[in-house]
């Protein structure tokens, strides 16, 4: 394999004609020089430099070699740019809003490792069930689960969020079999007064189930499904990061919502934003088979 770091000292001399001037050149020693240019000599087995009382001169072989060693060092300096460019136009914050469950168990790793590979752009993030709006700047970017967007704001549409009938695996193995027509027998972990969610229950298998608890918090169904109190209606992907929750046998998914990624117009031009977006959207896609269920 070519040993890079030689090639300055290379071009140094093919430029300069002489050690001493290209040591100048490169802010160096010309025996450190001499030996770079003599180590490439050896590696390459020819000699690239004819050196005479005038300085050095370009053999056939160095000669060969400098065009090649010009479009690397060219190569090599576009990319150096290039990262300096984005550590400059990738700094600052951005206001990030989504709901929590979205938050703690899906956005957490892909925030940690956009920060890493971005470390001068900072995310403010606001953890809410309620709509933030972009059109009057409330947040930068939303991310939202909807059957559709009104808001004027760009929007990204990503894929369908599956919705269903989850409980713990323990629950469906102790309660499932033992319940009766309709669903007798069976517990829905509930929301409170939500009409939404009454009429769920009565369009699904288990009309008859008992309704107990009042909990708005869908976390909370999460975790209370997950101890096994009962069934709740949760985003399919909850079976990705939590194998003990499954989905009931016999239900199906409700698809009429999907997964939007939401900014402002003006922001769309704006780099780290559209770094974020970009990075965020990927790494969503990565997980389509879990929202989609």
């Amino acid at each position: 394999m070519l040993d890079w770091k030689s090639l300055p000292a290379f071009l140094a001399v093919a430029r300069e004609g002489s050690l001493r001037a290209a040591a100048e050149r490169t802010d160096t020693t010309h025996a450190t020089l001499r030996r770079q240019v003599e180590a490439l000599e050896a590696q390459l087995n020819v000699q690239l430099f004819r050196r005479g009382a005038d300085g050095f001169h370009l053999t056939p072989a160095g000669r060969t070699l400098l065009p090649q060693a010009l479009e690397a060092e060219a190569a090599l300096l576009k990319g150096m740019n290039a990262v300096k460019g984005l550590d400059r136009e990738a700094s600052g914050r951005i206001r990030v809003s989504a709901d929590p469950m979205t938050g703690h168990f899906l956005l957490a790793p892909v925030l940690a490792e956009f920060s890493m590979l971005y470390p001068e752009i900072e995310i403010e993030l606001t953890l809410t069930y309620g709509l933030e709006s972009i059109s009057r700047l409330e947040a930068d970017v939303s991310i939202r689960h909807a059957s559709e967007i009104t808001e004027d704001a760009v929007a990204r549409k990503l894929f369908p969020l599956s919705l269903g009938i989850f409980a713990s695996r323990g629950y469906i193995d102790r309660a499932l079999p033992q319940a009766g027509a309709r669903g007798r027998g069976l517990t829905w972990i509930g929301y409170g007064d939500v009409p939404e969610l009454s009429a769920r229950i009565a369009a699904s298998p288990f009309p008859e189930a008992r309704v107990r608890h009042a909990m708005p918090d869908p976390e909370m169904h999460l975790q209370m499904v997950r101890a096994g109190a009962g069934m709740s209606l949760l985003a399919a992907w909850v079976t990705a990061v939590f194998p003990e929750v499954q989905r009931l046998p016999g239900t199906t998914l409700d698809q009429t919502r999907s997964t939007w990624v939401l900014l402002h117009d003006d922001l769309r031009r704006v780099r780290r934003v559209r770094l974020f977006v970009d990075y965020l959207c990927d790494a969503l896609l990565e997980r389509r088979a879990d929202f989609i269920g």
